[in-house]
Parts: C-alpha cells; structure tokens; sequence
C-alpha cells in the first residue's frame, strides 16, 4: 500500500504535487476551524473586539508579518542566490589553471575576486589550444583595475563567447581597445589608465602612459563582468614590460595563436569544448602534476550542497522564530482576553453555552494569525526585492529572488500549527470562573 501511493504520488505533476501538499498543511487549521464554530456564528462578536482593540490588534498582526516576511524573504533570498551563482558560471564550462585550490580559482576567474595564482606558460597554453577537442582556449589574466572595475585580458573569442553580440560598438582589435562589461561607468571612445592591483591596494600610477580606449559594450550578463573590463591579453602583458606572446614578425597581432616562446603566462585557460562529452576527457587529461581542470559548475554544485543544509537549518529557524512570536502574541491574547473577560462572563450569564466563548476567542486569535500571515506574505515580497538588490550591489551577480512553493508551504504550516497553539488561551477563557468575572 505504501509503494502504491509513493507510485501515484510521482505520477503527479509538479505543480500539483505542490498544490496537493499546500492543501495537507492547511488542512489542520480548516478541520479545527470548522470543528471549533460548527453551530455558532461568532464573527459579529470577534468583529467588535478587533475594533474594540484595534491598535492592540494591529501590533500582533505587526509583529507576525515581520516575522513572517523575514523568514520567508532570506529563505527565498538564498534560493535566488544559487541560480544567480549558477547562472554567471554557466559560460565557463572548463577551466584549467596551475594546480591548487578549485574553489579559489573559480571565484577568480568566474566570479572576478582578487587572488593571487600561478601562471600556465605558453607550451601549456598551445598545448590545450591545439587539442583536437578544443574548440575555444582564451586566457583570462586578471591583477589591473579601473576604480571599480577589474581590468582582465583576454581574446576577442572569449568576449564572444560570454556575451554573444555586442550590445555596442566593436571588439578590441589593438592592445590599446578595451570592451566595457554593461554596467561599467565609461562611454564609447572615452579612455582610461589602469591601476596596478585591486581595491585600496591598488597603485594608481603604476600603469601611467598606458591609456585604453573604450571601443564596445558587452550586454548584461547578470555576473560580475558586468563591471569587468576586457582588454586584450597583450595589453595586459605589455603594460607590466612584458612580451606580448607573439614573435617579433607578429607583435601588432591580437588574440591566437601564441608563441610559446613569447607567452609571458596567464592564471586561468577557459576551455570550450566542440562536443559536450569531450569536457569530461579534456578535464582528464589536464588533471595531472602541472595543470589543474575543473567544472566551475561541479565546484559550484558542492558549494550549493552546504548553501541547501544552511537553507534546512535557515527554514527551522525561521518556523522556530515564527512559532516564538507567535507564542508571544498568544501569551499577549491571554493577558487580553482578561480585558473583555467580564463581557464573556455576562454572555454565559444570559446563557450563551461555554463552546461560544470558545468559539470567540479562538475565532478572535485565529483571525489576528491569518492577517499577520497575509500581511506577512506581502512583507515577504518587499523583503526579497530589498535584499535582491542589496545581494546584486555586493555581489555584482544579478540576484532576481521571488516567493515560491516552498515559502507558501513554510506559511501555511506555520498558520495551521499556531491555530492550534490558539486553542489554548481559548479554553483558559471557557474555563473561567464567572462569578468572578462578573463582580471583577
């Protein structure tokens, strides 16, 4: 019987899966509402103490939301940072360098941040360019700056192959061009010097004399070259007094192939395969002593794997986080409904049965949890457009996070279990005394 349900189950599309799995969680508060005011009709009376104490109510219904919108919206939020990571690394299918660490060199040479390397020399270089395999071979030479903006060099190929068509302009075409990533703050035809380094260590005059002109435009690409400038590889090797990788017959020549004589050395090759089978045997054969190949998308896959047990712990948290709020405005409930303890004593006085005064109270709390839920989804999707743009500013990786099955289900289990948590406070209320009540 198990195996034949779990069969049925996998027979269900996804978008029903999670339609059918949204209606179990909330189904323990529908059975429970349902079952508390069946025979009674209690929302004249609930509808008075909301308005009675309106302010009272709107700071539960506040502190719910917040904390509802918070959980949600950082769960949400590391879900949008996986697909941005993934989606800035997917043009970098492999990438071979000297060995070391893998992670290292993909934040380097994916994702652009400052590391310190060794260099591939240029019989390395040929030797992967030339393979039968090999499509594409471009050095990516990272260490220069403009402001903001890391300065890389590489080959007019490789600006293709990230972007495709350029959104302006045209390719480098001499050591003295340069392509802006699009969000890279320089105008068509304007020039620039680059510094030596990156950040505050960056030495300003290192490179002066050494002008490049801004010749084309990348389109967005959602990663940080975005900010990046690509310039050829020759320049970058020119500008620090080295030779450029070609002969001395061939020194104006930009991009491949390169003297490996002349070939000063470059931290990354990203290596682009003519059929996809053929990466696994690349990586292969240039995994050994003095080269490193990687899949940055299998080096990101392990990173994501620790990002999805953070995101398991993130989400008890969160319920954890909602289900102590919300104990605290249950708490608050129980000291209020001492406020308007005397109005209930003097219904069951006039000979309302206790199960209605059951059924108010209940009623009253579950409705400040679903409104502080509602409200909550709404402060959820203001959350994750906050925290997306704040991601993508940090990051430079374009972070687009919105609200999916997974964090509608984390609401409406939290909705189904504090409905729950609200029939106590409700039976304290049954459960008084009413003489008491009625003399206090």
């Amino acid at each position: 019987m198990p195996d034949f349900f779990a069969d049925r189950w996998q027979d269900l599309s996804p978008l029903a899966q999670d339609t059918l799995w949204l209606v179990l969680l909330l189904l323990p508060a529908v059975i429970t509402g349902l079952s508390v005011i069946w025979g009674f009709r209690p929302q004249a009376l609930v509808g008075a103490l909301l308005w009675r104490f309106r302010w009272t109510n709107l700071t539960f219904v506040f502190l719910i939301a917040i904390s509802i919108g918070i959980g949600v919206g950082l769960i949400a939020q590391e879900r949008g940072l996986r697909k941005g990571t993934a989606r800035a690394a997917e043009k970098f299918d492999l990438i071979v360098a000297a060995p070391g660490s893998e992670i290292t060199m993909m934040f380097a040479a994916v994702y652009l941040q400052p590391s310190d390397v060794l260099l591939l020399g240029g019989e390395i270089y040929n030797e992967i360019a030339t393979h039968d395999d090999v499509d594409l071979a471009a050095p990516i030479a990272f260490g220069d700056s403009y402001l903001s903006s890391p300065v890389v060099g590489t080959t007019p190929q490789f600006v293709t192959h990230l972007a495709g068509n350029l959104a302006e302009g045209r390719l480098f075409a001499g050591s003295g061009e340069a392509v802006a990533g699009s969000r890279v703050d320089l105008k068509l035809g304007e020039t620039f010097e680059p510094a030596h380094g990156i950040g505050d260590s960056a030495e300003e005059d290192a490179h002066a004399g050494h002008a490049l002109t801004i010749v084309g435009r990348m389109p967005p690409t959602g990663s940080p070259w975005d900010k990046a400038i690509l310039v050829p590889v020759e320049s970058v090797w020119e500008v620090h007094g080295l030779t450029n990788g070609h002969g001395p017959d061939r020194q104006t020549q930009i991009g491949p192939p390169f003297d490996a004589d002349y070939f000063p050395g470059t931290p990354a090759i990203l290596v682009h395969a003519n059929e996809l089978w053929a990466n696994y045997a690349l990586r292969s054969e240039f995994t050994r002593d003095d080269t490193m190949a990687f899949f940055p998308g299998a080096v990101l896959a392990q990173l994501h794997a620790l990002m999805g047990d953070f995101r398991q712990i993130m989400s008890v948290m969160a319920v954890l986080t909602q289900v102590l709020v919300t104990a605290g405005v249950l708490t608050g409930l129980i000291a209020l409904a001492r406020l308007f303890a005397r109005r209930l004593a003097l219904l069951r006085a006039l000979g309302a049965p206790g199960r209605f005064v059951f059924a108010v109270v209940w009623s009253y709390a579950a409705t400040l949890i679903v409104l502080g839920s509602a409200v909550g989804l709404s402060v959820g999707w203001i959350a994750v457009d906050v925290l997306s743009s704040i991601v993508t500013a940090r990051t430079d990786i374009l972070v687009t996070a919105t609200l999916d099955w997974p964090e509608f289900h984390l609401i409406t289990g939290f909705v189904s279990l504090t409905v729950l948590l609200a029939l106590l406070p409700a039976f304290m209320a049954m459960s008084r005394n009413i003489i008491t009540d009625l003399r206090a």
